[in-house]
């Protein structure tokens, strides 16, 4: 924008309506600056102000002429169009935007050492641990995950950080933001914030040393009694009604309402918080807290409830449209260690790692854990033919309510993949090697300090293999209509798989993304989300790669050919038919218990008939 000086008459006009300033020739202005709409303004320092020729709406229906009025400005840029009015303290040091409405605020200012969130060390998983995540704005969970994982690797940790900070100190601006079409009002101090545009702010209390990255498409709203500081809230969230934040980091399109208080703590894609409280924790992508009684602490969490005390919240209800789902890969707490809830272990649930009280045994994916008194029973795979799994492997990709240009964090939402898979493929070894030691004339088997019964390990068996078989008949057709039925020219994908917080990947790829931040090969944080994104849009090629070799161990086979494409596909066909038939009485069971009305049970039950339709 190019500015020039005010014009005496200009300056007399702003005199007769009250307006000062401590020295005229440091207020410049637009060259279509008229100054008819200020009103009692004081202007202290440089200040930079553009024309004011529109009207801007204050609320639905009512608009006012764009101006300012009642305000003392120190340092201040204003761009065109903005009403700014009855600022009880100041706006000292700040940039403002475009189109933007500020009204009843104390005061809007950048003091010196201002950091806007960016850059602070905090510690997760662990409330009294060393630092191990620096929050800046373009985190997301795959590098949050990888900081959280790689702790203890010194050299590692030690190259992140100064990668970060590298970031950090490029684009930290001078003084604070308030971007274009921002609204505040009624609200009581802004300190050290920067602001990014179509957001608004409205009655918050205080926001200190923070930024809010909200944009066009996915505006930002921060609403009553809220008080945040030293953290960083991303596109599409919202935060509301008396919400406590200090030293965290929200994700796109969270929500974080009604009275909840967080400390040092991650949330990321589509969470919502209402109600608990949160420390040190790690919520990954549709983490879900809805209770007073919630305190989510030390955990690292993903596609999860919290329920109240102990009942997890409808972990069991599953036909209904209350059900939220359970947990997605297993639920990590401080000491590293895995637990399943004493209920349905959920969609995207594989409790994988380490069992509770035996942190170096595998626990079986996709299982019940249920109590009888002091005896705990496992029902290994259960939960592959549930109605709950059912409708959370629908659910969750229809419930991603970012959009397409805020989409930091990658959500893989396969239920079946190479990750959970390999875990299913570990739980029949289990089950075959506990079958074996004991026999098959038995009524139980010993887990550990879990009771697995016969019938519960046949079924296991059972329920691994249909997923298998569904696994790797949708796999194959998928690489038939790709055209690369032929075997992979990579071996990018053989081996262990991995979950970073939504991102699946093989493990080869994840330590070569070590060593080229080790070695220096990467530098800059930019290229190590890249690298996240660019293992993404490789994963058709190196699930191919992991499961080319399943499909010929279990058939025996030496390649593939039409005989058996055909012969995995009549498998496939025959898997999916049987799981839908599971899960099919799994909510006739349900419908018979009365809970749920028939309008309900109806319409799952058409989704179930229409099931066929994707079989080919």
């Amino acid at each position: 924008m190019n500015y020039r000086q005010l014009t005496e008459q200009e300056i007399q006009v702003l005199e007769n309506n009250v307006c000062w300033a401590e020295d005229w020739s440091r207020v410049l202005v637009d060259k279509d600056f008229r100054p008819y709409n200020f009103h009692r303004v004081m202007f202290y320092g440089d200040i930079r102000l553009g024309s004011f020729e529109k009207s801007v709406e204050v609320s639905k229906g009512f608009v006012k002429h764009s101006g300012i009025n009642d305000a003392t400005l120190r340092n201040v840029s204003v761009g065109n169009d903005c009403l700014i009015e009855k600022v009880s303290g100041f706006i000292n040091n700040y940039t403002i935007g475009d189109n933007c409405y500020i009204a009843n605020v104390s005061t809007i200012e950048t003091t010196e050492g201002a950091n806007y969130g960016a850059g602070s060390l905090i510690s997760v998983l662990n409330e009294m641990g060393d630092g191990n995540i620096t929050l800046f704005r373009e985190l997301n969970s795959q590098l949050a995950a990888f900081m959280v994982k790689y702790s203890r690797d010194k050299v590692l940790t030690r190259r992140l950080h100064q990668l970060i900070d590298d970031e950090v100190r490029v684009s930290t601006p001078e003084r604070g933001i308030i971007g274009n079409n921002v609204k505040i009002i009624n609200t009581k101090e802004i300190a050290n914030t920067v602001v990014k545009g179509d957001c608004e702010i409205n009655g918050a209390a205080r926001l200190s040393e923070c930024t809010i990255l909200s944009s066009e498409d996915a505006s930002v709203y921060i609403g009553t009694g809220v008080i945040c500081e030293n953290s960083i809230i991303c596109d599409g969230c919202s935060i509301n009604n008396s919400v406590k934040m200090q030293d965290c980091f929200v994700g796109e399109a969270c929500q974080i309402t009604n009275g909840f208080t967080a400390e040092a703590s991650l949330f990321f894609a589509n969470s919502f918080m209402a109600n608990g409280e949160a420390c040190a924790a790690f919520c990954g992508p549709f983490s879900a807290s809805h209770h007073k009684s919630s305190l989510l602490i030390g955990g690292q969490f993903s596609f999860y409830n919290a329920g109240s005390n102990t009942n997890f919240s409808n972990h069991a209800y599953k036909m209904g449209p209350m059900h939220y789902g359970t947990l997605e890969r297993g639920t990590k707490t401080a000491s590293g260690s895995y637990v399943l809830m004493p209920a349905t272990i959920g969609a995207f649930s594989v409790c994988f790692g380490k069992l509770m009280h035996h942190p170096n045994t595998q626990c079986l994916p996709f299982s019940y854990l249920i109590a009888y008194g002091e005896t705990m029973y496992l029902s290994p795979g259960r939960n592959i033919t549930t109605v709950g799994l059912y409708r959370d492997i629908k659910k969750w990709p229809k419930r991603d309510k970012r959009s397409k240009q805020s989409k930091k964090s990658i959500i893989n939402f396969d239920w079946l993949s190479p990750f959970t898979v390999g875990e299913i493929l570990q739980g029949i070894k289990i089950l075959k090697a506990l079958r074996a030691a004991s026999g098959d004339n038995v009524t139980t088997y010993n887990f550990h300090e879990y009771v697995i019964n016969a019938s519960s390990l046949q079924k296991g068996l059972k329920y691994y293999d249909i997923a298998l078989r569904i696994y790797m008949g949708a796999v194959l057709k998928r690489a038939q209509k790709e055209g690369m039925l032929s075997r992979p020219v990579s071996t990018i994908g053989k081996g262990q798989w991995n979950d970073l917080s939504g991102l699946l990947l093989p493990e080869s790829e994840e330590q070569r993304l070590i060593n080229d931040i080790k070695d220096g090969s990467i530098e800059n944080i930019s290229q190590v989300l890249d690298r996240f994104e660019k293992i993404d849009n490789h994963y058709n090629d190196y699930r191919w790669a992991w499961s080319y070799q399943l499909i010929l161990d279990y058939y025996h086979l030496t390649e593939l050919d039409d005989t058996a494409c055909e012969r995995i596909h009549k498998d496939y066909v025959k898997a999916r038919r049987a799981w839908i038939a599971e899960i099919r009485k799994d909510a006739e069971k349900e419908f018979a218990m009365g809970d749920v009305e028939q309008e309900v049970f109806d319409d799952f039950i058409s989704k179930l008939d229409h099931e066929v339709d994707y079989e080919n």
